[in-house]
């Protein structure tokens, strides 16, 4: 296998998720201790890494938290920004491949297989989304990249803060050995407990135990899980999966330039694109909407959002792309510079739904014909080998 298919699991992860968004806008407490909790009586949701290193986790009491870490700034948890910030997290995830399979609002699985021609190896991809979220949304994240969802998820964990970890096919086994077997994926306190209690420590002490023993110590199933996981074996597939506070309403993309830009082409090219990109996905999945939502980002991180709801549910490239322009002219702007800009398509409903209402004159084959075409020729040629004029070169 090729460095391109042989490790196409990604497992990303963010860094001290909540508490990172808790304090992206706040720099003030930056250099400082951070625990994301409730009151008195609550448990930590999250700590930043300087709490960390008082010993503070997640589902800690908050009385011992603070005992721990007297100096901590406590904030308390605001969930609406999380999740939309988490949507547009997984949203630049299925950018790149629509194996999305989502484990929480910080974490998910992906499948890039199918994306190394169009993007490069898995860590080039890596790359690519941590630059784009740590620009986006000015957060971090670390990913594992392997052969196999567990693996992924063990190397990203050693990734952590803010780093990309491969291990090969190869190197998986001495990847795994060395660490403890509280490490592997279904392994809680109690079941850790009772492996230290057996005198099994290690990953590799699992690994050379006969599987027979394990099942009767851990029972038929996780005895035999747990000593395929100590060998790298994981017959897991990524599945796409959306998560469950993240129902499926919408779909957008982002950009954000090279450089902060006034070029009105440049960013009308770029909306094209945009649109392009969205309606795409749209059509794989067979839904259309209704409300067209621009996004604009200034140089200085100021973010605005305009929206414009339709007449009728759609998923033609050019009528959301209009849409966009529209709201980009209403906006008056007098050359000030933009970092990025957004288009997302919102209230989606399956395309079958969708009536359209026939106007008088209109040609039997128009855009809508058009789309489906240049769908046909990506379908047989790969992304991009039909696109507008106006994006070549």
């Amino acid at each position: 296998m090729t460095g391109r298919s042989a490790t196409p699991i990604l497992h990303v992860d963010m860094d001290a998720f909540y508490a990172s968004v808790a304090v992206r806008d706040r720099p003030e407490l930056a250099r400082v201790p951070v625990i994301v909790g409730g009151g008195s009586r609550g448990v930590v949701l999250s700590a930043n890494y300087l709490a960390r290193r008082y010993g503070v986790r997640s589902a800690l009491p908050m009385t011992r938290a603070r005992r721990m870490c007297p100096d901590a700034v406590v904030i308390a948890p605001d969930f609406d920004t999380f999740a939309r910030v988490s949507a547009a997290v997984m949203e630049n995830f299925r950018s790149v491949t629509p194996l999305v399979e989502v484990v929480s609002l910080d974490e998910a699985f992906l499948d890039v297989s199918g994306a190394a021609r169009r993007l490069g190896t898995p860590r080039e991809i890596a790359e690519r989304l941590r630059a784009r979220i740590h620009d986006e949304q000015r957060i971090t994240c670390s990913v594992g990249i392997a052969a196999t969802p567990v693996v992924a998820k063990l190397a990203s964990r050693a990734a952590k803060p803010d780093g990309v970890l491969v291990v090969a096919p190869e190197e998986v086994v001495s990847f795994l050995h060395p660490l403890d077997v509280g490490e592997l994926w279904g392994v809680g306190e109690k079941t850790q407990a009772l492996l230290h209690r057996l005198g099994l420590h290690t990953v590799a002490d699992l690994a050379h135990t006969p599987v027979r023993t394990l099942q009767r110590a851990l029972g038929p199933r996780l005895g035999a899980n747990l000593h395929e996981m100590a060998w790298g074996v994981d017959r897991r597939e990524v599945v796409a999966r959306r998560g469950p506070d993240e129902p499926d309403r919408s779909m957008g993309a982002d950009e954000t330039f090279a450089r902060d830009t006034d070029d009105r082409e440049q960013v009308l090219r770029e909306l094209l694109r945009l649109s392009a990109r969205v309606t795409g996905r749209m059509r794989t999945a067979g839904v259309a909407g209704r409300t067209v939502t621009l996004r604009v980002r200034f140089a200085d991180f100021t973010t605005i959002t305009r929206s414009r709801t339709l007449p009728e549910a759609t998923d033609v490239t050019v009528e959301v792309y209009r849409t966009a322009v529209r709201l980009f002219d209403a906006l008056g702007l007098q050359r000030a510079r933009l970092r990025l800009v957004g288009v997302r398509v919102e209230g989606l409903l399956p395309r079958e739904r969708v009536q359209r209402q026939l106007v008088l004159g209109e040609r039997d084959q128009g855009w809508e014909a058009a789309d489906r075409a240049v769908d046909a020729a990506s379908r047989r040629f790969g992304s991009g080998a039909v696109r507008p004029a106006t994006l070549i070169g």
